[in-house]
């Protein structure tokens, strides 16, 4: 923050002129896509490039280019890295232990089949907000699958609600990495962020899972294969992605002995929601300030709440399951490998993000703004529309978007920039297809082809992207 402070007090690094500055930031976008796509290379590795592209092409000096990137790294890794890694451990826990088959059952079990839709997009929204998309789908895809085999169901009328209900938390409701970096990147409250993102997500899941998924059963009618279907036992989990990321199952020495309780698992899940919607009702009703509202503030604070969390979820999975505290470690620990990668992505797209504002580029964008009538939350949108087609990664469309229209909304108020940050979610979500291991992952666990793959995963996300784009268009002519 004091190297982004200074370099507002001093100027750009750069002083090439306005159109040298934007010819040099579709380059490092350009790199960047070219690097993911074409010559398939890690994002990690695509943003370093077009980092080295952008600071090239507007002719920033070598060393402050480096200390921008690095700064920019450091910040983000250090604010969004912790809660990744908490969100990680639980959602692990919740995983290994049987947690989250207790939610499964407990919803699930016992519900008409015109209902089974509608509570399988409930069971995945609750389940993906403290899991990332990779996890939560190992964890429901077996079940969509059994549920359907048992019901008779066409299998995309159970999955798409269930895979709509883990796409719309990942890409809305912080804490996943997305949500995340984009509030930092504008400054953003977390609290209103999650307060709105939930009143968002809740119309957009309805249209794009059950009511949706109708429509998609009708396209591509397919049967669940049986290979996968779950058998309702506590199970080691695959692996897959919807960023590049993996999932690594427990060890043999981590089975659990028994499963937690319903109340258990739900508890783990809905504790830091809880926490970081009392701060945030708290901020927006005025309370007065005081030892209360220090305290709610406090225990608000997004990674205070995911450790507060993570702590209680070792007491309620891992004794509930019946494991030591030692085999319990080894489970988390065992969830932390495999959101390396998102990091680390996450860190260099805010090294990224903050060359782009050293360098001048930023207020080039928000010159442009001012002297035009584009609404910051429809541009905010499209830019992360293009770079979630160009590169496939949804986390890459979030951060590097909102790192281009983070100076272009500096002067608009708390409410107006949980929706920008909201916006960009939306539209880093349209049209996944070929370029994106989610896309691939679905179509490989629902056994489809890449056609029935489009017609039903990839209008799935589209829908997410428009409707919830939508929706938070109608709450900024609201509030």
């Amino acid at each position: 923050m004091a190297h982004l402070l200074a370099a507002d007090a001093t100027g750009p690094i750069s002083h090439a002129s306005s159109g040298q500055l934007t010819l040099a930031a579709l380059a490092g976008i350009a790199v960047v896509v070219l690097a993911i796509s074409a010559f398939k290379l890690h994002p990690f590795l695509g943003l370093i490039l077009g980092s080295a592209a952008l600071a090239a092409v507007a002719q920033v000096p070598g060393k402050a280019a480096v200390d921008s990137f690095t700064t920019g790294f450091g910040k983000t890794a250090g604010s969004v890295g912790l809660l990744v890694a908490l969100g990680a451990m639980i959602g692990q826990l919740l995983a290994d232990s049987g947690g989250g088959n207790a939610i499964v059952d407990k919803l699930v079990g016992g519900v008409k089949a015109a209902a089974l839709p509608w509570m399988m997009a409930l069971v995945a929204a609750i389940i993906g907000l403290p899991m990332f998309f990779e996890i939560g789908v190992v964890l429901l895809i077996p079940i969509v699958l059994s549920v359907a085999r048992r019901t008779k169901q066409p299998v995309l009328l159970i999955g798409i609600p269930a895979l709509a209900g883990l796409s719309v938390l990942h890409g809305f409701v912080p804490p996943h990495p997305g949500p995340v970096a984009a509030i930092e990147a504008v400054h953003a409250n977390t609290g209103r962020t999650l307060l709105f993102g939930i009143i968002a997500a809740i119309p957009t899941l309805i249209v794009a899972g059950p009511l949706l998924g109708r429509l998609v059963a009708r396209l591509v009618p397919v049967e669940a294969p049986a290979a996968l279907a779950a058998d309702g036992s506590v199970r080691d989990t695959g692996s897959g992605a919807h960023d590049g990321g993996e999932h690594d199952g427990a060890k043999n020495d981590t089975t659990p002995t028994r499963r937690p309780s319903f109340g258990a698992a739900i508890t783990c899940i809905l504790l830091p929601v809880a926490l970081m919607l009392i701060s945030a009702i708290a901020e927006i009703a005025g309370m007065k300030k005081g030892t209360a509202l220090s305290v709610i503030e406090f225990l608000g604070n997004p990674p205070v709440a995911l450790f507060i969390s993570t702590m209680v979820a070792m007491i309620l999975l891992g004794k509930g399951a019946g494991l030591s505290i030692a085999k319990t470690n080894g489970i988390m620990s065992a969830g932390l490998p495999a959101v390396a990668g998102i990091i680390l992505i996450v860190a260099a797209g805010g090294g990224f993000k903050t060359l782009l504002v050293d360098a001048g580029v930023g207020n080039v964008i928000k010159d442009w703004a001012d002297g035009s009538n584009f609404s910051p939350l429809l541009l905010a949108w499209l830019v992360a529309v293009g770079i979630r087609l160009a590169t496939g990664s949804a986390t890459v469309a979030t951060i590097t978007a909102a790192g281009i229209v983070a100076p272009m909304v500096a002067h608009l108020d708390a409410n107006q920039l949980s929706l920008v940050v909201l916006a960009i979610g939306a539209g880093s979500l349209f049209f996944s297809h070929v370029n994106d291991a989610g896309f691939w992952l679905v179509k490989e666990y629902f056994g489809l082809s890449v056609v029935q793959t489009l017609k039903s995963w990839s209008l799935m996300e589209t829908v997410i992207s428009v409707v919830g784009f939508a929706c938070v268009w109608i709450l900024h002519l609201i509030v």
